[in-house]
């Protein structure tokens, strides 16, 4: 009785709900999906019968904001001190927004599958210069590596294990995956945050999406969208290592209630952690949109270019136990104990997008895209004590001695095209029934050409002289057709289903062995189906299946035969969980299951033609539990937190080593192992506290467990576990004529932690013992980035 006695005024507090409902404000009309949130970060959407409804509020003032397509969105401020009903008036739009623009590729809020929202707030608090992956790195199950140490040029992330290969990534819809590499390159759009507006990641297979097909996760990217009001950025970085960011971003604001401009030009430059792993950025971003009644046509214009000292090798593990951790012997010249200075990656990638929103009738809307990417580049090398014959060259003899070997420069080369139309409907057929359908067509034409610029012997030939060069095209075309059935307002089915048609022309062997143009085709089609049952306003759970397929990279291709040309793998993915959001907490709880067919790793054997290239292995699977909340103790203190715990295992493993004593590779059976690059734990964590106004402070932590760099579980090629702890700082303040000034600081490895984030492995055996040759990627001791902003 006295536990109860006390209880009391907190169950009153409890009981305290909003609701009502949302119409149209000319006919009165329910309007169903629309979205509503509360200014303590919960949200919902209303019913098929315009209905809204939030409880266990407690006493206080909130504010209200309501948003629907085609509608002007209203705020309402609520002082709640019992339980209230509040119904809204939505006025129809003169305009409409770019919601619609990025719907058909991401999960709704109720979706059966486990994901991941970034605001542009998000954005700009983490926003210092840093590769465009570390905005991510706080998400749940990932893990991200800068290559030269100090998060600036080649930066890169995995997901779930998977590295970019395996991520499906869309910029406003459109692909962003090389066509034959399957990568993605963020160092070739430096500052591409601060024309982002904002991020979704999902995990796992996720939702039907155009490009790549998402093995481990997929990231939905979109830029800049309306900015109403005028506006001018300054946004500067600048600390360790060299580092040193400038961007200005500029916006007109909307003009003549129909036109907005918007540009941005940005640098970024870092001197880098390793040796020679300097990094020289440059970007602009152009945008122009017109904005009518029930229509947007939006012109995006970008580019980047990226000059990077090669840091790919990684410092050689012995080097690294001797206490050098900013070794990169890339680019050494043996004849002169000296290092080559232009041992330079090189590449710009130019952006051409038009995109359109159409609201055809209350229904129905529509998105498209047209698209163009043009990428030209090389990377440039130094090598030692070549073969002449190995570049299609004949000795040259001088004084009767053949000269066979020299040391020489080359430039490696890749100018490619990348183009086509991405298409979205949504059709709300009725108050219960959702329907998407979507797709894409794109095509890719690939050249790489190969020259020699400087050889130390005489070898008779003219500048910039092309020893090889060979094409590529690839045509990509997918359609998905995606439904949402709601038979009752706190049941949600989802259906989901894609059909992908690929078609690959390359430079391969054929069944003789003779180096000529191959081709191949492919055709996959990836169902997926899901449940979401709402428990009550607060929380619902979920369950989804999943099928994606994945085709091989162009090295799978052109290093092998048709006899030994791998096969596509397939993925059957299994998610459940459970969502809560209330007034002072949001959390989650996922279980996945990730069964793979024919996935393809590197074994260390060599295929008919000679190349040691991956094969397909019949059976491995990724299971786990991923774990994400948020929670505000008060309004100035919040702590959000998320935790990985997963086993990840191939089975029947053969791994071949090449044995230097017989000339021979010797197999290693292995019958259940560790997936490369799969941390059984990763965790995060940010604890944010605002002691003042526009103030904010925060501890962030990251782990992640040891990682075996092959398939193996050998402890001796693997990545010892590491937690490691930032501080940021920000305070924001304004005065006459300027209406923001924001001075930020980021503290990163604030302990000076040791420790290095990714590596490879290149093991043998000699003298009848394995022999492992690892590299590894050390990262920076405790380093800085201080920040201005301004905003006019």
């Amino acid at each position: 009785m006295a536990l109860t006695a006390l209880l009391l005024p907190v169950l009153a507090v409890a009981q305290l709900s909003l609701s009502g409902k949302i119409t149209d404000q000319q006919t009165g009309t329910a309007l169903p999906g629309a979205t509503i949130s509360l200014s303590n970060g919960r949200n919902t959407v209303t019913n098929t019968q315009g209905a809204y409804l939030f409880s266990n509020l407690k006493s206080g003032s909130y504010t209200l904001n309501v948003s629907y397509i085609g509608y002007k969105p209203q705020q309402v401020s609520i002082s709640l001190t019992t339980t209230t009903t509040h119904d809204i008036s939505l006025k129809a739009g003169s305009t409409i927004t770019e919601e619609v623009t990025v719907t058909g590729t991401r999960a709704s809020d109720k979706s059966p599958t486990a994901f991941t929202n970034l605001s542009k707030k998000d954005i700009e608090k983490n926003n210092t210069g840093r590769g465009f992956e570390y905005l991510l790195e706080q998400t749940p199950s990932t893990v991200v590596t800068s290559n030269a140490g100090a998060g600036v040029g080649y930066t890169s992330i995995r997901i779930r294990g998977s590295d970019p290969t395996r991520i499906n990534v869309t910029l406003n819809g459109i692909p962003m995956n090389d066509a034959e590499d399957q990568g993605v390159y963020f160092v070739d759009l430096p500052d591409l945050a601060s024309s982002t507006d904002n991020i979704q990641v999902q995990r796992g297979v996720g939702t039907s999406t155009n490009g790549a097909g998402a093995f481990g996760a997929s990231i939905n990217i979109q830029t800049t969208t309306r900015r109403d009001s005028a506006y001018a950025e300054l946004n500067n970085s600048a600390g360790s290592y060299g580092t040193i960011k400038n961007s200005v971003s500029v916006g007109t604001g909307l003009l003549n209630n129909h036109f907005t401009f918007d540009g941005r030009i940005a640098r970024i430059n870092s001197d880098g952690y390793i040796d020679r792993a300097f990094s020289k950025l440059k970007s602009y971003f152009l945008s122009g949109a017109y904005y009518g009644k029930s229509s947007v046509l939006r012109l995006n214009v970008f580019s980047g270019y990226e000059q990077t000292y090669q840091a790919w090798n990684g410092v050689p593990e012995d080097i690294l136990n001797n206490g050098n951790r900013r070794y990169n012997e890339v680019g050494y010249i043996n004849s002169s104990n000296s290092y080559y200075k232009n041992q330079t990656d090189n590449y710009t990638q130019n952006y051409y997008q038009l995109l359109y929103d159409q609201q055809l009738s209350t229904k129905l809307s529509f998105s498209g895209a047209l698209h163009y990417t043009q990428g030209s580049g090389y990377y440039e090398e130094y090598k030692n004590d070549q073969d002449v014959t190995a570049y299609g060259l004949k000795p040259v003899t001088i004084g009767g001695v053949p000269i066979t070997n020299t040391d020489l420069v080359r430039r490696l080369w890749l100018d490619n095209d990348f183009y086509g139309m991405t298409y979205n409907f949504n059709y709300q057929a009725s108050n219960k029934l959702n329907l998407k359908l979507g797709g894409a067509y794109n095509e890719y034409k690939g050249r790489h050409y190969d020259n020699i610029e400087w050889t130390q012997q005489s070898t008779n030939i003219p500048p910039d002289y092309e020893y090889s060069r060979n094409g590529a095209k690839k045509t990509d075309f997918n359609s998905f057709l995606r439904a949402e059935f709601r038979p009752a307002d706190n049941l949600l089915l989802y259906g989901d289903v894609q059909y992908r048609h690929i078609y690959y022309s390359f430079l391969g062997f054929d069944r003789n062995l003779n180096n000529v143009q191959q081709q191949a085709t492919m055709n996959f089609f990836n169902p997926k189906a899901g449940i979401t049952y709402t428990l009550n306003g607060n929380s619902d759970v979920y369950a989804s299946v999943a099928v994606g397929n994945h085709e091989p990279n162009r090295n799978d291709f052109t290093n092998s035969s048709p006899a030994s040309r791998p096969k596509a793998e397939h993925l059957t993915d299994f998610e459940a969980g459970y969502r809560i959001k209330a007034d002072n907490f949001t959390g989650g709880i996922n279980g996945f299951y990730m069964l793979y067919k024919n996935q393809l790793v590197l074994t260390g054997s060599l295929n008919d033609v000679g190349e040691a290239i991956r094969t397909n292995i019949d059976n491995s699977y990724r299971a786990g539990v991923e774990l994400s909340g948020r929670y505000q103790f008060v309004p100035s203190l919040v702590w959000s937190v998320n935790a990985t715990i997963s086993t990840n295992k191939v089975k029947n493993f053969k791994q071949y080593l090449y044995n230097y004593d017989t000339d021979t590779n010797d197999l290693t059976q292995y019958n259940k192992t560790d997936i490369a690059y799969s941390p059984n734990l990763t965790g995060s964590s940010t604890i944010s506290w605002q002691p003042v106004k526009n103030t904010d402070i925060a501890f962030i932590s990251k782990y992640v467990g040891r990682q075996y760099l092959d398939n193996t579980s050998a402890k001796s090629r693997s990545i010892d576990a590491f937690f490691v702890n930032d501080v940021r700082l920000n305070y924001n303040f304004s005065f006459k004529g300027v209406k923001n000034v924001g001075v930020g600081l980021l503290v990163n490895n604030v302990f000076s932690k040791k420790y290095v984030s990714d590596g490879a492995t290149y093991p043998d055996i000699e003298g009848g013992k394995v022999v492992n040759y690892n590299y590894f990627f050390p990262q920076a001791p405790v380093n800085f980035l201080a920040s201005l902003n301004v905003r006019f």
